[in-house]
């Protein structure tokens, strides 16, 4: 809790430190979880866990600009967390450095998008706010269709789906009682941005790495 209570600050030095530090705590934690459950497992192999965590460090953060260079700083620690946890493990492997470089392009591509999101939800004003609200949601549901529709994992999917319809409910009605006059856009938007996240995921992501 001490690394997002830090996030409430000002300073810029603080702010990155801390979400730095949190996104290495992150990674490291998330390689240690594996394999506990199989829902556990899977929620600690995927891309959405460590992407709500920069949406909710975004909306801790007060600067949008800081917010958005927070999300990208925290993807790359959290991956740098998780393989260096993975080598110290011993389960790096041949082609761990480049699987390890995707992920971190890709987090870094992302990490912006949701903290930028984060912060725009509880501190921004007009229709974004349903817009990045949708954003947020949209990832938990677009993994919930690779879980299914890609990975074959219907039973992890099923709780994926549950999640992220029960977060985009959630958002709208955040949304709808802090003022937002078109909040409806966040439940309307997020399926149809879980789909191309799931499509994204489908030809980008698979086709560099596989489904490992």
């Amino acid at each position: 809790m001490a690394p997002l209570t830090a996030l409430r600050r000002d300073t810029p030095g603080t702010v990155l430190t801390a979400t730095a530090v949190f996104g290495l705590l992150l990674g490291w934690a998330t390689y240690g979880l594996h394999g506990l459950t199989p829902v556990l497992d899977r929620a600690t192999n995927s891309t959405s866990t460590w992407i709500i965590w920069t949406a909710v460090a975004g909306a801790l953060i007060r600067g949008r600009r800081l917010a958005v260079w927070s999300g990208a700083l925290m993807m790359l620690a959290t991956c740098c967390g998780y393989y260096t946890a993975s080598a110290l493990g011993g389960t790096f492997g041949s082609g761990g450095l480049g699987t390890a470089a995707v992920w971190s392009l890709a987090g870094l591509a992302g990490g912006p998008l949701l903290g930028w999101a984060g912060w725009t939800v509880r501190r921004a004003r007009g229709d974004l706010r349903a817009v990045a609200g949708a954003v947020i949601a949209m990832v938990v549901l677009g993994e919930g269709l690779w879980m299914g529709l890609g990975l074959r994992y219907w039973g992890e999917a099923a709780v994926f789906l549950t999640v992220g319809a029960l977060l985009a409910t959630l958002l709208t009605v955040y949304l709808a009682r802090t003022g937002a006059r078109r909040y409806w856009l966040c439940a309307m938007l997020a399926p149809v941005g879980g789909l191309v996240f799931y499509l994204a995921e489908k030809s980008i992501l698979n086709g560099l790495i596989g489904t490992a």
